[in-house]
């Protein structure tokens, strides 16, 4: 997929509503060759999904290994809305807590108090995290409207096709 095509597909209203989310899902193979796929928080910054893990987390030793990784951004709403991405991880160690991590902690419901104690006690707990930035490689945006998913897309066209060949 070339990056002009990447870009119209997250740039479109509904892409940006859901890079806007708080959750995706990351789907990567695990060290034992089984595919993995975790929630995990992202911030997006205009080119690049962050997410941010522990220095210890079993999912950086997979990542090293293979990098490719698949994203999903979805809605828990009736017609389903996803943005499907897939890219490259790129690990990056970082002294302390990533801005984006507080920042993306920042959708949940939380007083200012309750606010103050969760940062405190997640700059108390981590004295280095790892960033996992993905670029986008590729992207799909299915809303259930004005796009599908291309199985059911070749499954419509083939109905189509019968009906035309019935009615000649």
């Amino acid at each position: 997929m070339e990056s002009h095509e990447i870009n119209e597909v997250l740039n479109r209203p509904l892409s940006q509503e859901l890079l806007a989310r708080a959750l995706t899902r990351l789907a990567y193979v695990a060290k034992d060759g089984t595919p993995r796929n975790v929630p995990i928080g992202f911030a997006w910054n205009g080119t690049t999904i962050v997410m941010c893990t522990a220095t210890n987390a079993p999912k950086l030793h997979a990542l090293r290994q293979n990098p490719m990784v698949a994203l999903t951004i979805d809605t828990e709403v009736h017609p389903p809305k996803l943005l499907l991405i897939r890219g490259r991880a790129e690990l990056d160690l970082v002294d302390g807590v990533p801005d984006e991590y507080l920042q993306l902690n920042g959708s949940y419901e939380m007083t200012p108090e309750q606010r103050v104690e969760w940062e405190a006690s997640v700059l108390a707990l981590y004295d280095g995290m790892v960033r996992i930035v993905v670029t986008p490689t590729w992207a799909k945006l299915i809303d259930f409207e004005t796009t599908l998913p291309s199985a059911v897309e070749e499954l419509i066209q083939r109905q189509q096709e019968r009906q035309q060949g019935a009615l000649n």
